[in-house]
């Protein structure tokens, strides 16, 4: 009896350890796959806010026109970091970068960001026709984090889309509904003074509002991820996100 317990107890470890084997080789192997499809799925955001995700369109040709660079937001200037070997979630991460931000100042509710981040030029006939930002900001159960997309006058929104949150099905995660991202361009991030102006109203914008070139709808019973859209604005077009970089551009300090 005993030896048959044994027999059936070194079976089982032998399949454990072969099934173990397996699946160990199986991680390894698809980790490259892995790899590509999130490098994919990544670019696929940045040209969907850019308006360049078109049906059955390759993504790697169409991301052909995107020219990235690294910018220190501090001084407005873009770095000489390389950014093909530059990766923004280490960069968010990395305690020699991380800078903490007053509390008055921190409408996104972020707390610390780094103050390299990685932009990105949509390129025509070698001119800057769009610029795309990384934004992100916390909402009611998340830290939500997008891609603004700007036309050259870096005022006008061309596109915006969120690629990762945790908001509630329904209400916040409206967020990802088709029709509440196209509200949003055309619509101006910047006053004439180029002060932060976006505000996300409760209920919706009619065309005749005053100021409706600032203001988009609000998400219905999602009032707390609503302002955190707005903070998400207010702090990342403020001179403590991308405002120094932003003027730089528009001065022609940037080509």
């Amino acid at each position: 009896m005993s030896e048959s317990v044994g027999k059936t107890i070194s079976v089982a470890g032998l399949l454990c350890g072969a099934c173990s084997i397996l699946v160990a080789g199986a991680v390894v192997a698809l980790r490259p796959m892995q790899k590509k499809n999130k490098e994919l799925d990544f670019k696929k955001n940045i040209l969907q806010a850019a308006g360049l995700m078109e049906k059955n369109v390759d993504v790697e040709q169409a991301f052909q026109k995107i020219e990235s660079v690294v910018v220190n937001l501090n001084t407005g200037e873009i770095t000489d970091m390389n950014p093909n070997q530059f990766v923004q979630e280490k960069a968010d991460k990395n305690p020699d970068y991380l800078e903490s931000i007053a509390k008055k100042n921190d409408a996104a509710g972020i707390k610390k960001r780094s103050k390299f981040q990685k932009v990105y030029f949509v390129k025509d006939s070698g001119q800057v026709s769009q610029i795309i930002l990384h934004v992100y900001g916390k909402g009611l159960w998340s830290t939500m984090k997008g891609f603004l997309a700007l036309a050259p006058d870096t005022k006008t929104v061309k596109g915006f889309n969120y690629y990762s949150h945790g908001e509630t099905p329904g209400l916040g995660g409206e967020v990802d509904n088709p029709k509440w991202k196209a509200q949003w361009k055309g619509k101006e991030v910047y006053n004439d003074d180029y002060e932060p102006a976006i505000q996300v109203v409760k209920g919706s914008v009619s065309a005749g509002a005053q100021n409706a070139e600032y203001k988009v709808d609000g998400l219905s019973g999602a009032t707390l991820t609503s302002n955190g859209v707005e903070g998400t604005f207010e702090f990342w077009m403020s001179e403590n996100g991308y405002g120094k970089f932003l003027a730089n551009f528009r001065n022609g300090g940037i080509q």
